[in-house]
């Protein structure tokens, strides 16, 4: 069996709470050398682009399919990259890209698990990929608030800095969502790495608030068909703010799905993404709330 799994690039701006670890402490994930990745990248063929960048394809000798973008910056240092990277490799979940592997040098690379299939934006707007079916978007959407609830609550510290979009949501062989964007706690602000009890409730909520909006667009791009980069998503989110929104949601139906979505399920889908999205005040549920009810549509 061939071995696959991806490089993806880290570039953030953390302050760390921790004592410094030294690269021994990082046995549990594979250490490739330089050399052998830029060996493995020959040609620089981008298979995806996330927000963070492109990723490239790379074969290396012993067959491991991968692939890689290198770490620009990370001025902290050795020891605070060994860190990250340790806190990576122990988040463990069946919707997130797992860390496999780093590589340190002049040059440093993060090493994630290999999703065949690429990125959701690229099966919502590749023309010659065959139309996702209404049940894969919905397991799609259900898969990305399970491992939102993971690491909103089962992390310490909490995961905040996370990045939700069809960009950055990678599909398996299965077409099982793999959430690829994800950083610590405090990436955007001065809490870093503090647990719930040491955050502000007001920070807390505010980041909280932040990704159930970026949940509730993702819901109207896998709708729509539309990426949530494209200019019309500020209007599907006006529209679907909108009193009378659901007297025209057929309308807005990605025209790749025909007739064979849920009329009920996509009313209720789009409740879901009008609730996430509004502006006004605090979200009315959890994030535990949203995957219960997605987890019963899905089921």
């Amino acid at each position: 069996m061939v071995k696959v799994a991806v490089v993806i690039s880290f570039n953030p701006s953390y302050n760390f709470w921790f004592n410094l670890i030294d690269i021994s402490q990082l046995h549990f994930l594979r250490h490739f050398s330089n050399k052998n990745i830029k060996r493995a990248t020959a040609g620089f063929r981008i298979v995806a682009n996330l927000s963070s960048g492109p990723v490239y394809r790379a074969k290396f000798q012993d067959g491991l399919m991968a692939m890689v973008k290198e770490v620009k910056t990370f001025p902290q240092g050795k020891a605070a990259f060994y860190k990250e990277v340790q806190l990576l490799g122990h988040l463990h979940h069946c919707h997130l890209v797992g860390l496999r592997g780093f590589s340190t040098g002049r040059e440093r690379f993060l090493v994630f698990e290999y999703t065949e299939r690429g990125s959701l934006k690229e099966h919502l707007t590749d023309p010659l990929k065959t139309p996702l079916t209404w049940k894969t978007r919905l397991l799609i959407v259900t898969g990305v608030a399970a491992a939102l609830e993971y690491l909103y609550f089962f992390c310490n510290p909490p995961i905040y800095h996370v990045s939700i979009n069809s960009s950055n949501v990678l599909l398996d062989e299965n077409f099982n969502a793999k959430l690829s964007d994800v950083g610590l706690l405090g990436s955007r602000g001065n809490h870093i790495g503090k647990s719930h009890l040491l955050c502000s409730r007001e920070c807390m909520d505010q980041e909280c608030r932040n990704i159930i909006f970026q949940l509730g667009v993702l819901i109207l791009e896998l709708i729509t068909g539309q990426p949530s980069e494209e200019d019309g998503t500020d209007l599907l989110v006006q529209w679907v703010q909108d009193s009378n929104f659901l007297r025209s949601m057929h309308k807005i139906v990605d025209p790749a799905l025909g007739n064979t979505y849920d009329s009920i399920e996509l009313r209720t889908l789009l409740i879901v993404a009008r609730l996430c999205t509004k502006t006004d005040g605090n979200p009315k549920f959890s994030m535990q709330q949203i995957l219960w009810y997605l987890q019963r549509k899905a089921d």
